[in-house]
């Protein structure tokens, strides 16, 4: 479900907050229609997101969101686990937690390390209103965040929602599938063109609330001008190939080009909900820190890719 940047807050309640009623409001009404966001933008990013319920599901499980400060940019998706109620909340509460979290912590600790305790406080949240209530207790959800700061991105993922980066008309999965057909195709036992078919290929080995403490991907990476980053759900990426997600962000806005992601798959067929947010770097970065600190920051990326 989308949900605009200013509507992502936790009310009033502070992350961790023993006072939080998660889980005893009423959900928003499922979604008719796509709902999209977009920015105003700083100068240096371009960013969109669409979520759709898509044509066969009763409600959005899926959640989105934006945030802004200065020159920097958060964006994040979830797709919720554990039946109507359970999933929509987890991904909600996922994407109002790590956007709060990262919102509330100081700008001089590290863009990586907010991003990185934001989702962990994500986990524990979903994590301890599944114990308390029992219709909850099968509750999870994917999480899939970005932080661009300083000419870096930085990313937190679990499970199989993906990040994208496109660049100069190539693209590349930047984020790992966290399932049981992935883990195949790592070990040689499957091909990555089975897998895509495969009976296992949603069934996750990872997501946020399941356990007190889950393993976190991190990702770190750094970004030039040109660069656009997808972050999509399965409902999405499980019907449309790498080609097509190249030539639907090539051109427009990132909104159009979220709204193009959504439309085409849409059009293919799915039996899932639906939800892509697009970041753009279209401003011109300082080349002198970009310089210095690329073959650090590569190395960093390739560790995180080990």
């Amino acid at each position: 479900m989308a949900y605009t940047a200013e509507a992502i807050t936790l009310e009033g309640i502070s992350a961790g907050s023993e006072e939080a009623t998660w889980g005893t409001k009423a959900l928003p009404p499922p979604l008719e229609r796509a709902e999209t966001q977009v920015s105003s933008g700083p100068r240096l990013y371009d960013v969109g997101a669409c979520s759709d319920i898509g044509s066969e599901r009763d409600n959005n499980e899926d959640s989105i969101g934006l945030s802004y400060e200065g020159d920097s940019v958060l964006a994040v998706v979830a797709d919720g686990v554990g039946g109507c109620e359970g999933g929509e909340l987890a991904s909600k509460m996922a994407v109002e937690t790590l956007v709060a979290c990262y919102r509330e912590q100081p700008t001089e600790i590290a863009a990586d390390k907010r991003l990185y305790r934001a989702a962990q406080q994500a986990n524990i949240e979903i994590y301890d209103r599944a114990i308390v209530v029992p219709e909850l207790c099968n509750m999870s959800t994917t999480l899939t965040a970005i932080a661009i700061e300083a000419n870096m991105l930085h990313a937190a993922h679990v499970g199989d929602s993906r990040l994208y980066l496109v660049r100069e008309g190539k693209i590349s999965q930047l984020s790992k599938d966290h399932t049981l057909a992935a883990e195949q195709v790592e070990n040689k036992r499957l091909s990555p063109e089975k897998a895509r078919h495969h009976p296992d290929h949603g069934t996750l080995t990872r997501s946020v609330g399941r356990e007190l403490i889950v393993a976190i991907d991190r990702i770190a990476l750094p970004v030039q001008t040109g660069d656009a980053l997808v972050l999509c759900t399965d409902g999405l990426h499980n019907i449309l190939d790498e080609s097509e997600i190249v030539e639907l962000v090539r051109e427009g806005t990132a909104e159009s080009a979220a709204k193009r992601l959504i439309d085409r798959a849409n059009e293919k067929g799915t039996n899932d909900n639906l939800t892509a947010a697009v970041c753009r770097v279209v401003g011109e970065l300082p080349a002198q820190a970009v310089a210095q600190s690329w073959p650090k920051r590569l190395r960093h990326w390739l560790w995180s890719r080990a």
